[in-house]
């Protein structure tokens, strides 16, 4: 079992203020510092150091925090998975971003579910930021994203690697020739939120080019790639969207891509946890479980 004092200087490294970790653990100020001391004559390192009044984490106080997680995170996962040989069934508690959560994971998880009927699954679908933060605080115990994330601080591997297309209506009216992601600028974009995994890749691709959003003449902004394809599917605009949320689509040929010259993206679609996890093995065996396939 972890320190309590661990978990005092867990919440302090959240809030970054003794006063609200304090609030947060239902404990004195005076409490959270003498937690803190105590763990700095232990480990022999000062763990944060003063800006004015704003405590701020020391490179030791950063190993400590990184590590201290995933030790926090295992063993809430430990204690899950202790309970669960008392049950009938196995928890799975998996996060997805929400295109992934809609168009990969369905498929995968009912393989997995067919070959563990036993097992109970909880999902949990949203943007790579908040999934890692439910991650790092033991809600979920690995999750799928397509965003970006500090590569220090959680292993994994490559799920996938995703087709990116730009796409239209079949019979698009476009305003002129399109040749180019240029020509496209005089059509009304239709795209995901800011933030979100899809909006990022195409906010890259327009960066390495000197555009960004706003560069297209009209941009209607969405949360729902099903709405933002039957949008689509109306005529109102273009989008960008992986070629899986499109697929059926394609086929029935309501939607189709726009071929782009110089436009060739793909992107990785990964399957991670916790750094330095005691269970690496078994997240392992449950990213081929859910049909995911090494990547060199």
């Amino acid at each position: 079992m972890i320190d309590f004092r661990i978990d005092t200087f867990l919440a302090v490294c959240q809030y970054m203020n003794y006063t609200k970790a304090a609030e947060a653990l239902s404990i004195t100020q005076p409490a959270v510092t003498q937690h803190i001391h105590y763990l700095e004559e232990h480990f022999g390192v000062k763990l944060f150091q003063f800006q004015g009044k704003r405590p701020v984490l020391t490179e030791a106080g950063q190993l400590l925090r990184d590590a201290a997680t995933t030790l926090k995170h295992d063993e809430i996962y430990l204690r899950e998975k202790l309970l669960d040989t008392t049950k009938r069934g196995k928890l799975l508690a998996l996060g997805a971003t929400k295109t992934v959560g809609a168009y990969l994971l369905p498929q995968a998880l009912a393989g997995f579910l067919s070959r563990n009927p036993e097992a109970d699954v909880h999902i949990t679908m949203d943007n790579t930021k908040i999934l890692l933060d439910e991650l790092d605080q033991g809600k979920i115990d690995c999750a799928l994203v397509e965003g970006s994330f500090e590569k220090d601080q959680y292993d994994f591997l490559i799920y996938s690697v995703e087709s990116f297309v730009a796409v239209s209506k079949s019979d698009y009216p476009f305003k002129g020739k399109v040749n180019t992601v240029e020509d496209l600028l005089d059509e009304r974009l239709i795209v995901r939120e800011a933030g979100s995994g899809t909006r990022n890749i195409l906010e890259s691709y327009l960066k390495r080019h000197n555009l960004v959003v706003a560069d297209f003449a009209h941009v209607t902004e969405m949360n729902n790639v099903t709405a933002i394809k039957e949008l689509v599917k109306q005529g109102a605009g273009i989008t960008f969207l992986y070629g899986f949320a499109v697929q059926e689509e394609l086929k029935q040929g309501t939607l189709k891509t726009i071929p782009l010259a110089h436009f060739s993206i793909s992107h990785n679609i990964t399957f991670l946890w916790r750094r330095g996890s005691i269970f690496r093995a078994y997240y392992e065996q449950l990213f081929e479980a859910l049909g995911g396939k090494p990547h060199k």
